[in-house]
């Protein structure tokens, strides 16, 4: 039975989805990090929000660890890349709370063109400042929203709705869809110089990093308004502070900030400044529903090996998991052959899917390919860190579709290149779930992947049959199946000959010394 750590305040609903589903729960909310990594080796799965931290430290100590799962959007608190290369899947639920996250984002932007707060502060204190908080509208403003997702197309339709102008930034939007949902796609410069009302909903990257600093504050119109709900990392808070107090920006509200929590930032001495503590998923709707979107995710992938919302492996839903489940165990075993023969490094490897294999999704499949490609090699390789290992080594994987007839109604073929050579092998799957060897390079040859596999290259010539079997007979080693395979009669032939029990490196020696002989391995499965 897989068994979960809850560690942070969670709705009590998750831990009943875990278990009605099977899987054993625990519930430690406020462990302290020595505390969590002293039992984090007890867990399949670890739930958290965003007070836990998956450290590298974490990590390390987390032997059975299989999955993290975030009830919410943000992984800053999760050491994305160390979970990738221990073999963890990371999830998250970036949908769970894409309406409050958006809605929080118009509430600031109403508060901002009205002085809200400020006008809350002045009228409790008696002041009754009237023609001071002369606000602005916001129908016939123009709304410029930067990344426009799930929650910026929600902020961009809410927007829409108040009769406000729209314009949007995002690499990843098309025109059919600006057009789909009645807003305009621009450049950023472009956005900039055009939006009086600007919000942020980009994801935290590289190139999104200090998106609003003293240059691009610069190109925005004078008296511009602006709304961070997204990552604090967007916005440069010193060069924000500058361009407030020259009176170029008229004010921002913001709802994350550079260090959380945000206990001493100079913003809060701006009265044009509207700060609230990370709000943008706090409502009980959203928290309710992330929480128990991510024990469902969870158990999905304990239970089924369906994968949804993670962000170092690709989705496989509920529904193909089950039919995916062979054909990546077939992937697995094809990789370990080549895996326990190749010599030399590999630079590239390739699968192809042919048959009924074609129209199945190829990314776990070469996953599995890779995983059973490295681990005769390395040690604790799986699906999720295999990718970044070929990454890390420099080898170009691919995968190619042939909706071409075969010999077979469905057919893997995985081929491995290094320096010196290629290598193939392609299988396929018998009753639909049992996985069956039908070649190796190119010659036709159909066997399982038996425990124990004595792998010979020979000529193809007379005698060898009778040669081998009295080595191995007279070592008292019992042959389970025997099966050949050659190129052309006379040519290069194949040899696989399952046995019931490992073969010791003497009587292996004596094979390697037959004379038809060219190249002889052991194979384990």
């Amino acid at each position: 039975m897989p068994k979960v750590l809850i560690s942070d305040d969670l709705s009590l609903r998750a831990a009943d989805i875990f278990k009605a589903r099977g899987i054993e729960v625990d519930v430690k909310v406020g462990l302290k990090p020595d505390q969590l990594r002293a039992i984090i080796g007890q867990y399949d799965g670890l739930a958290i929000r965003s007070a836990t931290k998956v450290t590298r430290e974490v990590l390390d100590v987390a032997a059975n660890l299989k999955v993290v799962g975030r009830a919410g959007i943000g992984v800053d608190n999760v050491d994305v890349k160390t979970a990738t290369q221990k073999g963890v899947v990371v999830m998250n639920t970036p949908y769970g709370n894409a309406i409050t996250t958006a809605e929080h984002a118009i509430a600031l932007m109403f508060a901002l063109a009205r002085e809200i707060p400020a006008a809350d502060r002045s009228t409790r204190a008696g002041k009754w400042e009237k023609n001071r908080f002369m606000g602005v509208e916001l129908a016939g403003k123009t709304l410029g929203v930067v990344g426009c997702g799930n929650i910026g197309s929600i902020v961009a339709d809410r927007a829409l709705g108040l009769k406000m102008k729209v314009v949007a930034f995002d690499p990843f939007l098309t025109e059919d869809r600006a057009k789909s949902i009645g807003i305009e796609k621009v450049e950023l410069d472009e956005l900039f110089t055009r939006a009086d009302f600007i919000t942020l909903h980009a994801p935290l990257t590289e190139s999104t990093k200090n998106i609003v600093d003293a240059k691009s504050l610069a190109k925005m119109r004078k008296g511009v308004r602006i709304i961070n709900c997204a990552r604090g990392g967007l916005v440069v808070e010193g060069d924000l502070k500058a361009a407030i107090e020259s009176g170029h920006v008229a004010g921002a509200a913001l709802d994350v900030f550079q260090v959380e929590p945000a206990k001493d930032n100079p913003l809060f001495q701006l009265e044009q400044v509207i700060a609230t503590p990370h709000l943008g998923a706090s409502t009980t709707e959203a928290q309710e529903k992330v929480a128990l979107q991510i024990a469902e995710q969870m158990s999905d992938f304990l239970l089924t090996g369906a994968i949804t919302n993670a962000l170092n492996m690709p989705s496989v839903s509920a529904e193909e998991a089950p039919k995916l489940k062979p054909y990546m165990r077939l992937a697995e075993l094809l990789g370990s052959l080549l895996g326990q023969v190749v010599e030399r490094e590999v630079t590239a490897v390739t699968l192809e899917l042919e048959g009924h294999a074609a129209e199945l999704n190829p990314r776990p499949l070469i996953q599995a390919a890779l995983t059973g490609l490295f681990r005769p090699m390395l040690d604790s390789v799986n699906m999720v860190n295999a990718p970044e290992i070929a990454r890390q080594r420099n080898i170009a994987v691919s995968e190619t579709r042939h909706e071409r007839d075969c010999d077979y109604q469905t057919l893997l073929r995985l081929t491995v290149v290094t320096e010196a050579r290629s290598r193939s092998a392609a299988g396929t799957l018998i009753g639909g779930t049992r996985p069956r060897l039908v070649a190796v390079q190119d010659i036709a040859i159909e066997a399982d992947f038996g425990k124990h596999l004595l792998y010979v290259r020979n000529k193809d010539k007379p005698g060898f049959i009778g040669s081998i079997g009295t080595v191995l007979g007279t070592a008292g080693i019992n042959i389970a199946t025997f099966h050949l395979g050659r190129s052309a009669p006379g040519k290069d032939a194949l040899c696989l000959i399952e046995v019931d029990q490992p073969i010791p490196d003497d009587i292996l020696e004596k094979v390697k010394g037959l004379k038809q002989v060219e190249r002889v391995r052991t194979l384990s499965f």
